[in-house]
């Protein structure tokens, strides 16, 4: 339900506002985080803070904790910064992270985003 990798990083180094990296499990690459934060005027990202653009686990590596550690790292990044919100989006439907994101506390904002409105808005305070 996300963009390939390839295409993840060529967004974040055109983005002046992200910021990314590779998930480890020791010498194992398992996933991928994209965090943006700021405003690019051609980016496609509106948003009042911190977003979460792209969370990747490989399929193999999914229900064992990753994912949720990505974000608990992030979150203390951006805690360290002040701030006090994460927001993400997701799609609906098979293979939607909705109940991931609501298992560690997001919540829809009844919003949508994406170029045609076509994923749901969800906010983490903290």
């Amino acid at each position: 339900m996300v963009a390939d990798n390839g295409m993840s990083i060529a967004e974040g180094f055109c983005s002046s506002s992200a910021w990314f990296r590779a998930i480890y499990a020791d010498e194992v690459p398992v996933g991928f985080v994209m965090v943006h934060i700021g405003s690019d005027w051609d980016d496609g990202i509106e948003c009042p803070g911190a977003f979460l653009w792209r969370l990747m686990v490989g399929g193999q590596f999914q229900g064992m904790g990753f994912g949720r550690r990505a974000v608990e790292h992030v979150i203390e990044n951006l805690r360290a910064q002040g701030m006090t919100e994460l927001y993400t989006s997701y799609g609906e439907g098979p293979g939607s992270p909705e109940d991931f994101y609501k298992r560690l506390g997001f919540v829809p904002t009844g919003g949508t985003v994406g170029e045609e409105d076509e994923e749901i808005e969800a906010v983490l305070k903290f």
